[in-house]
């Protein structure tokens, strides 16, 4: 099995989810980074593991997405996933026996795989049994839309709802007509660990914080964070290239035998020294060349690193990332703009944060990385 989506599978069970705890001794703070900007015309934002949007199922249900076209090899693994059920909470004591269930917020439990619906509704019911809730769980007909979990969880207040067993985190109340910054704070760590972000800040308004709600984790494994407009998210293409073009690239130990064997000359990509391959092909041929030295690859035995890159959403956002001294890119979806940026600490669950002025307005959005001093 793919060893991101064994991740995404130990997510999927009944136990709750956890937040990441970085155990390292905090220095000085070194400053902050102006990683770009962010425009959310719908006023919803999303946050999430920008390598998870191909699993984005926007308005539809996502039980319309085929698991083996998003990298599940394991057929068992596939059909749980795909059999998952969704719940509603219904009773006089539904939010609290949500709360105190403590398994996901809100009045809707998502993506419970098929071999644990059975379990989670006992489980459910000992519960509120034993803590003399009046509530129940009610299996939805149709799975809810990642979009409409997105904007429904903003309508509440904001929180986190899971896309597939990955934890993400939506919230409302955003200023819709002006462009908010995306500052990162950089903290030394000392020997071993180095300087890395501590949190990463979208800027709202102006005013003192009254408050700071914890809205739920993320949960990450392709060390990346996107910040995006909830109605840009529907339009995003993750893999499907916007122009039919695609690049191949490849590195590591082998590049230099395998340059000179497919004469292949650097990529030439910002960012990425000493990477060979080829640049806006079309996908066809590009599919060709990849296949080609991956099959040189194995028939060899040789360590090199194969990447086809279609000219996708996540391709352009990804090409600004790696040529950003801050590791951060942008793109441009219609009136909304979304921004990716690497963790700096790889993959984890992340604590986010609302800062709330005494009206409850919302001031800023804060992911957490690790503690600052």
């Amino acid at each position: 099995m793919n060893s991101r989506w064994a991740s995404v599978a130990a997510r999927l069970t009944i136990r709750p989810l956890m937040a990441c705890q970085v155990a390292v001794d905090s220095r000085a703070m070194e400053g902050m980074f102006e990683l770009g900007a962010i425009r959310c015309p719908s006023g919803t934002l999303v946050i999430i593991d920008g390598g998870y949007l191909g699993l984005w199922s926007g308005d539809r249900s996502p039980a319309y997405i085929d698991p083996v076209s998003l990298g599940i090899e394991d057929p068992a693994l596939a059909a749980d996933i795909m059999g998952a059920l969704d719940f509603a909470v219904t009773g006089p004591d539904a939010a609290a026996a949500v709360r105190t269930f403590d398994r996901q917020s809100g009045a809707r439990l998502h993506d419970i795989p098929a071999s644990q619906a059975a379990e989670f509704e006992a489980t459910f019911d000992g519960h509120c049994r034993s803590a003399g809730l009046d509530a129940r769980l009610e299996a939805l007909p149709v799975r809810e839309a990642h979009a409409h979990r997105a904007c429904r969880t903003a309508e509440e207040g904001g929180g986190g709802f899971l896309m597939f067993g990955v934890p993400v985190v939506a919230v409302g109340g955003v200023p819709r007509s002006q462009e908010l910054p995306v500052l990162a704070a950089q903290v030394d760590y000392g020997d071993g660990v180095g300087a890395r972000w501590s949190e990463i800040v979208i800027k709202m308004r102006e005013g003192h914080v009254a408050s700071s709600p914890y809205l739920g984790d993320i949960g990450v494994d392709w060390a990346r964070v996107l910040f995006g407009d909830v109605d840009a998210l529907n339009t995003w293409q993750h893999d499907e290239p916007v122009d039919g073009l695609a690049d191949v690239a490849f590195w590591g130990a082998a590049a230099d035998e395998a340059a000179a064997t497919f004469a292949a000359p650097e990529l030439g990509e910002p960012g990425e020294d000493g990477v060979r391959g080829w640049t806006a092909l079309p996908v066809s041929q590009a599919l060709d060349k990849a296949r080609a030295l991956s099959r040189w690859k194995e028939e060899t035995g040789q360590r090199m690193a194969v990447d086809f890159r279609p000219h996708s959403h996540h391709w352009q956002i990804m090409r600004k990332v790696r040529a950003s001294p801050v590791e951060a890119g942008s793109v441009d979806l219609a009136d909304a703009r979304v921004l990716c940026a690497m963790t700096s600490w790889g993959d984890g669950s992340f604590p986010v944060n609302a800062d709330l002025n005494a009206s409850g307005d919302l001031l800023a959005v804060r992911v957490r990385f690790a503690p600052t001093p």
